[in-house]
């Protein structure tokens, strides 16, 4: 006769691999379920997001108008090809962020407002941005429609005139902003900001999709 070992030696195993998954699935549905008031993003989060009012400037491709990238996410950067400093390292960061999304990268686009429009010619910019990556967009135009496009989001820029052997120096607030695909701001990131950080709010936002 044969005997029939105990159902218990083959129980056990089975229910903590099941106990297992369950954890698994509950710890998963956690942080899927994280709200965007409860995750700590890398830039200051726009706790009540509105539409960011489109605007047309001039790239070197001719009129473009921020509505044109309805869709898309854009990092909206309001800077100048003479910055010595933050406008360089802002663009180089956004570059290896876009870089770093490999087959999402489409779903994103950089664009740099000019705020020297008296040396930042379409030209100049469009040689500036894509430096960094290609698919940067320059954009300029006069003060007036520059402040115009600046002021919703609290854009501040000051010319210095001779402040440098060379030239001026331009003073300009130094974060870029996350617009989302519905035009909508969504965060402020400061120039410092860990690329590794914007990346990860990136894929955030693309998982609530």
């Amino acid at each position: 006769m044969n005997k029939q070992l105990p159902l218990t030696n083959y129980r056990l195993p089975i229910l903590l691999v099941l106990a297992f998954t369950l954890v698994l699935l509950i710890v998963g549905c956690r942080e899927t379920a994280v709200s965007e008031s409860e995750r700590q993003f890398a830039g200051a989060l726009v706790t009540s997001p509105k539409p960011v009012p489109d605007f047309t400037l001039t790239s070197v491709d001719g009129p473009v108008s921020l509505s044109d990238y309805t869709g898309q996410y854009i990092f909206l950067y309001f800077g100048y090809t003479f910055c010595p400093d933050i406008c360089p390292a802002t663009l180089s960061n956004l570059a290896a962020v876009r870089k770093a999304l490999g087959d999402d990268a489409h779903k994103v686009q950089v664009i740099m407002v000019s705020v020297d429009p008296q040396r930042d010619t379409p030209e100049v910019l469009e040689k500036y941005v894509t430096h960094f990556d290609p698919t940067f967009i320059g954009m300029t135009g006069t003060k007036e429609e520059i402040d115009a496009a600046g002021e919703p989001l609290g854009i501040f820029y000051e010319i210095h005139e001779g402040s440098t052997a060379t030239g001026y120096l331009v003073d300009h607030t130094a974060r870029s902003f996350l617009i989302d695909p519905e035009g909508n701001a969504r965060v402020a990131y400061p120039h410092d900001a860990p690329r590794d950080g914007i990346l990860a709010d990136l894929e955030w936002f693309f998982a609530q999709e």
